[in-house]
């Protein structure tokens, strides 16, 4: 049974949106840690994806197609060498990852907009990070992999990057507003893909050599995952995704497995009619939790340091609609409470990442967006 539950007041004393869920929830622990956004960078032009590197800095990707390298001091300089994105409505250049040897190989990931006759759609660039700070450069840039959800318009690209332990990487795509291609075995859009770090298939994805299936897809009927991390204690993908009116939702993405969009949903189309057959259906899965009204998800990050009292193994969700952070509690896979932060900041959260130094740093989506770092009050 999925009940809606307002849960009790949030660390920022703001009020719980309703949630849906699908379970009881008993009220969550009240952690007694208070932050304050403080402002690493400004003036960064839609910002979308954020890496540390391992010398200190950050490399920032800007929707528009720049990636810029931000010092600890908040400086600025471009790193050149990037791929032509197709900048236009949600998409550009979108998220950004380091290799898990980048130490050894200075090799980063990009995702991105790319361009076509037939349209754009969601792709994956591979780089080399050479040079230091201030005069950064990517060489041996190449896109390894092209996403065949293509269509003119701007909506609906994902797009997170998250390397998994076996070293293969995890990329969501969205299906470009078009949501018959979620249930399309043959079209990359609604889906998680699974690539190896050249962008071939790993032989054992689910549909590798399965005539009229795309052998990248790991599983299918998403709708606009935005976000993407893996547990740090079970090595699990989870995701984030945009519904429509209602219905954003978490999953745990299995392999060969079907979440539904936009046959089953727990939103309405913005004209508020129905959505598809329902909620429930044969052979298709569940969210883990899921939201109404919307927040817009974006960016997700688990806390596994020990800077914020009370916050150790929780889940981090970005809300650019709700322009605030979303801090969900967990006992193991079971999300056992929801509180509402940071929403006297009044910014959309684009993303938001752990970083070496244990302390949590979000984007802010906006023409004059910022790199905030939250200091513990």
């Amino acid at each position: 049974m999925r009940l809606t539950l307002p849960l009790g007041p949030s660390l920022t004393a703001g009020c719980i949106l309703p949630v849906l869920v699908t379970a009881w929830l008993p009220a969550p622990v009240q952690a007694e840690t208070r932050v304050a956004p403080v402002t690493v960078a400004s003036g960064l032009a839609s910002p979308w994806g954020l890496a540390f590197l391992p010398g200190g800095g950050y490399l920032v990707t800007e929707r528009d197609g720049v990636l810029k390298f931000v010092a600890e001091n908040g400086s600025q300089s471009v790193v050149s060498g990037g791929p032509k994105v197709a900048a236009a409505g949600q998409g550009g250049l979108l998220d950004i990852a380091l290799a898990p040897d980048f130490q050894d190989t200075r090799e980063l990931y990009m995702t991105f907009s790319e361009s076509s006759p037939v349209g754009a759609g969601t792709s994956l660039f591979r780089a080399r990070l050479e040079g230091e700070a201030g005069s950064f450069r990517l060489t041996e840039g190449k896109t390894v992999f092209s996403g065949n959800n293509r269509t003119s318009g701007g909506r609906h690209f994902g797009s997170r990057i998250a390397f998994a332990r076996d070293g293969t990487i995890f990329i969501t795509a969205g299906e470009r507003g078009e949501g018959e291609r979620a249930q399309n075995p043959d079209n990359h859009g609604g889906s998680v893909l699974r690539l190896t770090r050249d962008g071939g298939v790993p032989e054992d994805n689910p549909f590798a050599g399965k005539p009229g299936y795309q052998p990248e897809i790991w599983s299918m009927g998403h709708r606009n995952p935005q976000g993407a991390a893996i547990h740090p204690e079970t090595g699990q993908l989870w995701t984030v995704e945009h519904g429509a009116r209602g219905g954003d939702e978490i999953n745990l993405p299995q392999a060969g497995k079907n979440y539904g969009w936009p046959v089953i949903s727990y939103g309405r189309h913005y004209t508020f009619l129905p959505i598809g057959e329902g909620t429930h259906k044969e052979g298709m899965e569940q969210p883990l939790y899921s939201w109404d009204p919307s927040i817009a998800p974006s960016g997700m990050a688990f806390v596994t340091s020990t800077v914020y009292p009370g916050w150790e193994g929780s889940l981090l969700i970005g809300a650019l609609a709700g322009q605030h952070l979303s801090r969900l509690s967990l006992k193991g896979d079971e999300i056992t409470g929801e509180e509402t932060l940071l929403e006297d900041f009044g910014e959309r959260i684009r993303d938001v990442r752990q970083g070496p130094d244990g302390k949590i740093y979000l984007l802010t989506d906006s023409d004059d967006g910022r790199l905030i770092r939250l200091d513990v009050m």
